[in-house]
């Protein structure tokens, strides 16, 4: 048996039996084959029905995310290949979802009603294209180190859909009045809602950084995307940065002072989108009363549908309510500089997918999952809304080819959020890692974390 063929054996045992194996060293082929695997998991107890769902033009269903990354491989690696014979001659348009230099799209609003390929088929595909991408570790050294850096270009890109199959499946599930429920909810001890550490919210403290001259972006070796080069120096002021993530209770503090009717608080866009789109609350929030009781305030979270938890960060709040929350409680967000100053050598600790949580957790402040030191929160839970527009870091130059529109034609009208979030792997993450979204958008866990001036 092949090296290939036995990884990809491995890769078949793991999907049937969910568990991978954790003392074997993460080199390339078993990155590639734990990746691979985590796509497939995350769709463990869905229904077959779930598969196809689109409630937007924003989102995608899952069957649509399972076969758009294995399209990645075949169109960037494997079509190059002089002996591979494609799989479908359909998927090529079937499945692109942006990249121009290849070709023609199928309209990003009709995904949902694709109903063939099958889900069956979609995974048929998946399989072919892991024995023939795991075939390239049997092949010649040259060969091989031609596509390396793509093949670790196409898993960062997978583990970016796998957060995306659960933040567009959750936007999908929640147009059900049944409020079905993706998966139990598990906590970290002392995280749990309803534990000693509940009641007492961790107070809310800045923490001063000194300015100066510092460096920003990717230094060394190692992964990352092209937005995060090249390395480069700014000036940066002293600031101060909230040790944690506001609260729900805190934002609800803000809807009840009148925040989303004071326009003096918004920018005049944001006071716009709330206006024509009736917005009073973040993505997922509903507000019931009981039998002539109290309103109170619910959530629906991909663990299934309840009362608020108001320790638990907001999340779900689009980058015009981030801004306006901190106008009204009298800070302002960081810039993306500044986010990445309070990030340098810390480690990456927080809650991520790994967790199974699937939402963003209360503080414990003796938890092991954040650093000892008075910063919490900086990764995971949510990602983190800054005042920055994602643009190109000085002298960026587009990488030549097809690939070259992964990033760089995005560089307008988004804004950059740091730190990951909830459903983001741990190791897709860096202090460099910049991901970027439209000022409305609010389906992904995003949140807030406030900044002053020193």
């Amino acid at each position: 048996m092949s090296t290939a063929e036995a990884l990809l054996h491995s890769l078949r045992q793991q999907t049937k039996t969910g568990h991978t194996h954790s003392d074997e060293p993460d080199s390339l082929p078993n990155r590639y084959l734990r990746i691979r695997q985590q796509s497939l998991k995350l769709c463990q107890e869905l229904e077959i029905e779930d598969f196809e769902l689109q409630a937007a033009d924003f989102v995608s269903p899952i069957k649509w995310h399972l076969a758009h990354t294995s399209w990645f491989f075949e169109t960037f690696i494997l079509k190059n290949i002089s002996d591979y014979r494609i799989f479908h001659p359909q998927f090529e348009y079937l499945f692109n979802s942006y990249y121009n230099a290849v070709g023609k799209q199928y309209p990003r609003n009709k995904r949902g009603i694709m109903s063939r390929p099958t889900v069956s088929e979609v995974k048929s595909y998946r399989q072919y294209i892991d024995q023939k991408i795991l075939a390239l570790f049997d092949s010649d050294d040259e060969i091989l180190d031609e596509y390396k850096e793509l093949i670790v270009l196409g898993l960062n890109h997978e583990q970016q859909h796998q957060e995306l199959m659960l933040t567009d499946l959750k936007y999908n599930l929640s147009f059900n009045p049944l409020y079905p429920i993706y998966a139990k909810a598990k906590f970290p001890e002392g995280h749990e809602p309803n534990s000693e550490q509940a009641d007492c919210i961790m107070p809310l403290d800045f923490i001063e950084f000194g300015g100066g001259i510092y460096n920003f972006g990717k230094k060394g070796n190692g992964f990352s995307f092209d937005n995060e080069t090249p390395r480069h120096q700014a000036l940066i002021n002293d600031f101060r940065l909230a040790n944690r993530l506001i609260t729900n209770a805190e934002y609800c503090e803000f809807i009840d002072n009148g925040g989303y009717q004071d326009s003096s608080l918004w920018l005049a866009d944001g006071w716009s989108w709330v206006k024509n789109n009736n917005i009073t609350a973040p993505l997922y929030w509903h507000l019931e009363s009981d039998d002539g009781q109290p309103s109170q305030r619910y959530e629906f979270r991909l663990t299934g549908y309840g009362q608020l938890h108001p320790q638990q960060p907001v999340t779900h709040v689009s980058f015009y309510e981030a801004d306006a929350f901190a106008r009204w409680a009298g800070k302002r967000l960081p810039t993306e500089y500044e986010w990445e100053v309070a990030s340098k050598k810390r480690e990456i600790k927080g809650t991520f997918v790994e967790s199974l949580s699937f939402h963003p957790l209360m503080i414990n402040p003796a938890s092991k999952h954040y650093p000892k030191d008075g910063m919490k929160q900086l990764f995971g839970d949510c990602w983190q809304w800054t005042q920055s527009s994602y643009a190109p870091y000085p002298q960026f130059k587009t990488p030549e080819g097809a690939v070259g529109e992964y990033n760089a034609k995005f560089m307008c009208n988004q804004i950059v959020l740091r730190g990951g979030s909830c459903v983001s792997p741990r190791d897709h993450l860096r202090t460099t890692y910049r991901n970027f979204f439209y000022p409305q958008d609010r389906w992904q866990f995003t949140g807030i974390r406030l900044a002053e001036d020193a």
